[in-house]
């Protein structure tokens, strides 16, 4: 008898695991695995970059403010260590960011101010080398097509402060956008374990300990980013400053530390430092100090890129150079100068994340040079 119900159960189960045939005639679909996904995939990116395109103005400010809090955060503590209470100590650290850069303004505006006055002193030799510069321009035809009699092509000029202000309408909505960073980022450095504490509310408890080990990660990425980039900046500032007044450059002290900063851009800032010395010089230096200051700017950003940004930045980053690159020309369409600026920690970020779920761990991969922390390569 118990073999018989036993046999009637390997029945069931046998019944159980057959394949139900489908009714004939009926055309079977076979699935596709991860297309679904996929396609998913690539709308939700598609959906992402288009909220970053049209919401460039309050975003590149929260971003902004937030790089800006965690430079000022040791401030911060370092009052709230005074025995004042977190809100005093916060506002002292953002009274002191903006006095400094209040200086600093002040310092740039009379400098250019005496620049602008010592231009006309110089303004026959300057003239007198751009004339050598055009004609020389000149003594080199161009294969144009032949023209209309009496068309006119008017070509717009390119304006750098439309470049610089782009997605922020006019200069004046930029600087009613820049107003706001000073009080977002007092509340940041108040409200900073409030927004912590939520923020690990918002994860499921078992994904709250990589949570806030990846919060903490992007926490020390950003700090030593800024950190890094400000002593890199000061660094190649005052090699400029002393190779240019050795070169006598009119305004050294400025065109030094303007042009070390300009550096610190990636890839178009080794160009843009060489326009603040060359400028000045005009009229007043020959062109084999011309040809050493080149040479200055060129040699200060391959040390800097090769010896000290892996040094100081590079084991926070790890991004390989084919990822650096994509992001600046994808964050640099899509937010212009500003997504220079920005592109480099927003992507160290995402990766820094990506190492820490489970299933974007292959897209953290191929973003850094290396294997990923836990040591698993995919």
């Amino acid at each position: 008898m118990a073999q018989a119900i036993t046999n009637i159960d390997n029945k069931r189960d046998a019944k159980d695991k057959e394949p139900e045939a489908p009714p004939r005639g009926t055309t079977v679909a076979h699935p596709r695995p991860g297309v679904r996904n996929w396609a998913l995939t690539v709308m939700g990116v598609g959906a992402i970059l288009t909220m970053c395109y049209f919401g460039e103005q309050p975003l590149v400010v929260i971003l902004v403010s937030v790089l800006i809090a965690f430079i000022l955060d040791p401030v911060a503590d370092l009052f709230t260590w005074m025995r004042l209470s977190r809100a005093p100590a916060s506002g002292m650290a953002v009274l002191l960011m903006c006095a400094a850069i209040a200086g600093f303004i002040y310092l740039g505006v009379n400098q250019v101010s005496n620049l602008l006055e010592e231009l006309p002193k110089h303004a026959s030799e300057i003239r007198r080398d751009l004339a050598k510069i055009t004609g020389k321009a000149q003594k080199i035809e161009a294969l144009n097509p032949a023209q209309e009699k009496g068309s006119v092509k008017v070509r717009e000029t390119p304006n750098w402060a439309d470049l610089v202000t782009r997605g922020f309408g006019s200069l004046s909505e930029a600087v009613l956008a820049a107003s706001f960073i000073p009080f977002l980022v007092f509340f940041m450095l108040t409200w900073q374990e409030h927004a912590r504490k939520a923020t690990m509310g918002l994860v499921a408890p078992e994904n709250r300990r990589a949570a806030y080990v990846t919060i903490g990660m992007i926490s020390a990425m950003i700090r030593n980013f800024m950190v890094g980039n400000l002593v890199i900046g000061l660094i190649m500032g005052g090699v400029s400053t002393i190779v240019f007044g050795f070169l006598h450059v009119p305004f050294f002290y400025f065109a030094g530390f303007l042009s070390g900063f300009l550096s610190l851009l990636p890839y178009l800032g080794v160009l843009l430092a060489l326009l603040p010395p060359i400028f000045l010089a005009i009229g007043h230096l020959t062109a084999t100090k011309v040809v050493w200051i080149v040479l200055t700017v060129f040699a200060l950003h391959i040390i800097s890129i090769n010896v000290l940004y892996p040094k100081l930045l590079g084991g926070r980053l790890r991004l390989n150079p084919l990822t650096v690159t994509l992001a600046l020309l994808i964050w640099g369409f899509l937010w212009g100068a500003a997504g220079l600026i920005l592109a480099i920690p927003i992507t160290a970020g995402m990766k820094i994340v990506f190492d820490h779920v489970e299933p974007l761990k292959p897209f953290g991969a191929w973003l850094g040079g290396e294997q990923p922390p836990n040591g698993d390569a995919h």
